[in-house]
């Protein structure tokens, strides 16, 4: 099975709910920590794939926390993000793959959904129209995601009338953890979402 996730921040002590952005309910990085690892081996096997969107530490390799990827389960395919830094081989070995972008597909609901990986979204992407999905990270529960789902709501109303069937929607999600509860998500677990309205209890 695969699962998604992003912005796990190991090590990012603005985050929590004591320091500088206040973003997660958390007064320690231990906490977090054990919160995160908990959560993600409640779901995960080792036979399963984890494709983490970036931003694993918190700048720079020192900050990457080999000894917490290690004790996460399953196989990990990192895309990276603007906060990771992959020049430690500890680091490197936690992964089975590195790489800036991915293109995948799920089978999701039975059929071979197209995804497009990657930690910063896209105003437009390849296949946006013919059904690929495109998920990301980075915006966390900011008026960025926000603006960025409200553009892309616009965009579908503006651009392809009711009476047009040619097209599909455009549809991009963010898998970062503190809209999933700090765990990681399949895609049948997003596109639920999506169908109740779309909107991370964190919005509310």
């Amino acid at each position: 099975m695969n699962f998604y996730t992003a912005d796990l921040h190991f090590g990012q002590e603005s985050l929590l709910a004591t320091g500088k952005w206040k973003e997660r309910p958390f007064s320690t990085l231990e906490e977090m920590h054990k919160d995160q690892i908990k959560k993600w081996n409640k779901k995960v096997t080792n036979g399963d794939d984890v494709y983490v969107l970036g931003d694993v530490g918190s700048r720079g390799y020192h900050h990457m926390h080999p000894e917490l990827l290690a004790q996460l389960k399953g196989r990990k395919h990192l895309i990276l993000g603007n906060h990771d830094d992959v020049s430690d081989l500890r680091v490197r070995q936690q992964f089975v793959e590195i790489v800036q972008t991915k293109k995948l597909i799920d089978p999701c609901h039975g059929r071979n959904q197209k995804l497009l990986l990657t930690h910063c979204p896209y105003m437009m992407w390849e296949g946006q129209h013919k059904g690929t999905i495109m998920l990301y990270g980075h915006l966390h529960n900011t008026i960025d995601e926000k603006l960025f789902q409200k553009y892309l709501k616009e965009y579908n109303q503006d651009r392809v009338p009711k009476e047009e069937k040619k097209e599909t929607l455009c549809q991009a999600f963010s898998v970062c953890q503190c809209l999933w509860d700090f765990e990681p998500v399949t895609l049948e677990e997003i596109l639920k979402r999506a169908e109740r309205g779309g909107e991370s209890p964190a919005y509310r």
